[in-house]
């Protein structure tokens, strides 16, 4: 039984592998380029369904599903703490589809999910480690940043560098594991039970594999909306009144 897709080998020369983890990631990425190339070939800003159907211009069901999906990433992210969602959308709604799509694959034969290899959930929990400091200075600012790390007190400065990273592990140990556990429950049970059981496991999987994404999506956009924190500027209603001479 294999543990990971690293274990499935195409090509080998010397120390350099081509393993199924590397094949599968980049035909992943592959798809999803194409994909959101042809959905978005004929798309036209500022068209909403009601205007399409005004200029009797109806939009196709895949302009109006890219809306959806954008539509609902927005409110999440808006939900988290960002208040203007759109800076992060592409970095997060990529985040998202691409562990969303590679537990959808899983249905294809011969498919192996490279979410279900430790090394690609630690180049995507890599990904957020590098994107939460970077949109961190982006909005406050370099100086700023770095002076957070030490608030409320100096003493805490060793302890906000130790929970970035253990957050990092956190955030690859969990998606490996149940991305793995949901692989191995599967073929375990295609070798001791009939297959219509396996068929429905397939369909829990799929069910777990969207839901592993949708919290990998919303950690990784709370943790930039703590990086991203502003100090709040009271305004002229929270400021107390003069007194009334």
């Amino acid at each position: 039984m294999r543990l990971s897709p690293d274990e499935i080998i195409f090509w080998q020369y010397g120390f350099v592998k081509l393993n199924a983890t590397i094949v599968f990631t980049w035909a992943l990425m592959l798809v999803l380029v194409i994909s959101a190339f042809w959905i978005t070939r004929k798309l036209s800003a500022g068209i909403t369904p009601d205007s399409a159907v005004q200029e009797s211009k109806p939009r196709s069901r895949w302009h109006n599903l890219l809306e959806i999906i954008v539509t609902s990433l927005e409110k999440q992210i808006q939900d988290v703490g960002l208040t203007h969602p759109r800076p992060y959308l592409g970095f997060l709604g990529t985040l998202f589809l691409f562990v969303a799509a590679a537990s959808i694959s899983t249905i294809i034969p011969g498919y192996e999910p490279p979410t279900g290899s430790l090394s690609t959930t630690v180049a995507l929990a890599l990904c957020v480690f590098i994107a939460v400091p970077l949109f961190g200075i982006l909005n406050q600012g370099l100086g700023s940043y770095l002076v957070s790390y030490a608030q409320p007190s100096v003493i805490m400065l060793p302890f906000n560098i130790i929970s970035e990273v253990s957050r990092t592990l956190a955030l690859a140990v969990r998606l490996f594991g149940n991305m793995m556990s949901g692989a191995m429950i599967i073929a375990i049970l295609l070798a001791i039970t009939p297959f219509i059981f396996p068929v429905v496991m397939t369909l829990l999987g799929l069910l777990t594999g969207m839901v592993q994404a949708y919290i990998f999506f919303i950690l990784a956009a709370v943790y930039i909306a703590a990086a991203t924190r502003s100090r709040e500027v009271p305004t002229q209603a929270a400021m107390p009144k003069k007194a009334v001479k």
